[in-house]
C-alpha cells in the first residue's frame, strides 16, 4: 500500500486567550468609564461634548477585541511541507526542501521581535507567534529565518526532522 502524502505530521492552533491580555483590555474599557464618568460628574453641561469621543474609544476597543480573539496561528506539517496560517492576514507554505535547518528554542518575543503577532526584526528574521517564548526557529536555504511560536516547540521540531528524514 503506497504511503499517504498528505498525512498530517503536525497540527496545532493558537490563539490570544492570555489572561492579562483581556484583564488589560477590560482594564481600558474600566479606565475609560471611569474617567468620563467623573468629567461628566464635575461638568454636567459639558456632557454632551463627550460622548462622541467615548463612545469612539468603546467602538475602537470592542473591534481591537474582536479582531484579536478571530486570529488564529494554526501550524501544519505534512510531507509538502510547513503550513502557517496566521487567520485571517497571512497564509504561507515552505515546502520541506527549502528549510535548510532547524532548531526548537527559548526566544524573547520583546527584546528579539518587539511582541507578539507577525512581526519582523532586520537581525532575525520573521516571527509567527501569540504567546510564549517557545518556538522553531528556521533557517531557509536562501538565508530567511523564520520563527514559529508554538506551545509544543520540542515536538515541531521533532516532526520537522521525521518529515525530513523520509524525504
Amino acid at each position: 500500500m503506497p504511503e499517504q502524502t498528505d498525512a498530517i505530521l503536525f497540527a496545532e492552533e493558537q490563539s490570544f486567550r492570555q489572561p492579562w491580555l483581556w484583564g488589560l483590555l477590560l482594564g481600558t474599557l474600566v479606565f475609560v468609564a471611569v474617567v468620563f464618568g467623573t468629567i461628566i460628574h464635575r461638568e454636567p453641561n459639558n456632557a454632551g461634548s463627550l460622548v462622541f469621543p467615548a463612545v469612539l474609544i468603546v467602538v475602537v476597543e470592542i473591534g481591537v477585541a474582536v479582531f484579536l480573539w478571530v486570529l488564529k496561528l494554526k501550524v501544519r506539517l505534512d510531507a509538502a511541507g510547513l503550513h502557517i496560517r496566521f487567520f485571517p492576514l497571512v497564509s504561507k507554505e515552505i515546502p520541506l526542501g527549502e528549510i535548510a535547518h532547524w532548531e526548537a528554542r527559548t526566544y524573547s518575543p520583546l527584546l528579539e521581535y518587539g511582541g507578539w503577532g507577525i512581526r519582523y526584526s532586520f537581525r532575525n528574521g520573521t516571527a509567527y507567534n501569540i504567546s510564549g517564548n517557545q518556538g522553531v526557529q528556521l533557517e531557509l536555504t536562501n538565508g530567511k529565518r523564520i520563527l514559529i511560536g508554538s506551545q509544543r516547540s520540542e515536538e515541531l521540531a521533532e516532526a520537522i526532522n521525521q518529515a525530513k528524514d523520509r524525504s
